[in-house]
């Protein structure tokens, strides 16, 4: 593996470890988004080092990935992949768009550097605990979830992560797909449906950030999708399913249903920030959130 140069001065001080105790029964969703995702990572550890492992974790786009180092009971493995590997060449930028047709290199993220970083294979695979990454459908513009035992799932978090225009549709049996988030940012349903009494909500934004609400599609993305109608409607709604979302977990967090563990301060993280010092800062802010709340979250989880 090539030395990475620009990787977060405060690397040494990740926590590291392996997951060991009960599992907690409940539903951990996992929001997306790019590199903030980082902050998911935060959380992520801190609740492992706590003794906290959901026995169903679902993840969206960047949530997908956290959500299986999560699984893996690897502590620290999703901070190491970002806080490490942002700056490599063949992780991110200009070689993926060739070898992977994405600016993320799923290709060697799966097929080496996982497996460098220490992902446990064996306890991600146990059937005592469910995982699921969301993508949506491109030909319905739907959610659709793939559990571990699909026999696709990496394939699955691929899809799940693969940003709109600046990805290719990853081919699924057959079945073309794309970012979890263009359909469903935050899969509440998932967990209501399935009849969950404890849910935890990890978001990558601010509590009370709402998305500019649009009637239309920009011009790219239309021409882009233009055989793809009801992505495009995905696409057009995405915003406002999103804030309807939101407007759920409020209402359902005063009701003592669900917790949402959310960043405290905006750090104004891009994307697909660059800044590793920010990139620190957004981890530790996810694992401090996340310690603070420890009390009211073992009180919930009784």
């Amino acid at each position: 593996m090539e030395e990475i140069k620009n990787i977060y001065k405060g690397a040494s001080t990740l926590p590291s470890g392996k997951f060991k105790g009960e599992l907690t029964n409940g539903c951990l969703i996992l929001e997306g988004g790019a590199f903030r995702g980082v902050y998911t990572s935060g959380v992520t550890d801190r609740l492992l080092q706590a003794g906290i492992k959901f026995n169903t974790v679902i993840g969206v786009s960047a949530g997908a990935l956290n959500g299986a180092c999560y699984s893996s009971g690897v502590i620290g493995l999703a901070g190491r992949v970002n806080l490490f590997h942002r700056h490599d060449r063949h992780y991110v930028g200009r070689t993926p768009l060739r070898t992977d047709k994405g600016v993320i290199g799923f290709s060697y993220l799966f097929g080496e550097l996982l497996i460098e970083l220490g992902f446990d294979y064996d306890t991600f695979y146990d059937p005592s605990h469910s995982y699921y990454a969301e993508a949506t459908n491109c030909l319905t513009g739907s959610p659709e979830y793939f559990d571990k035992g699909s026999g696709v799932i990496f394939e699955a978090i691929r899809a799940s992560a693969s940003m709109p225009v600046v990805s290719k549709m990853v081919d699924i049996n057959g079945t073309p797909y794309l970012d979890g988030g263009c359909s469903q940012r935050i899969p509440l349903d998932f967990a209501l449906e399935r009849g969950f009494e404890k849910i935890i909500v990890v978001c990558t934004k601010p509590r009370g950030f709402r998305r500019k609400e649009t009637e239309s599609l920009d011009p790219l993305r239309s021409r882009l999708y233009k055989a793809y109608p009801e992505f495009r409607r995905a696409l057009t709604e995405s915003s406002r399913v999103y804030n309807l979302t939101c407007d759920r977990l409020e209402a359902l967090e005063k009701e003592g249903r669900l917790i949402v563990i959310a960043p405290s301060k905006d750090l104004g993280i891009k994307r697909l920030e660059g800044d590793m010092d920010k990139l620190g800062r957004l981890y530790y802010l996810g694992y401090s959130d996340t310690d603070k709340i420890l009390p009211a979250l073992y009180e919930y989880l009784r």
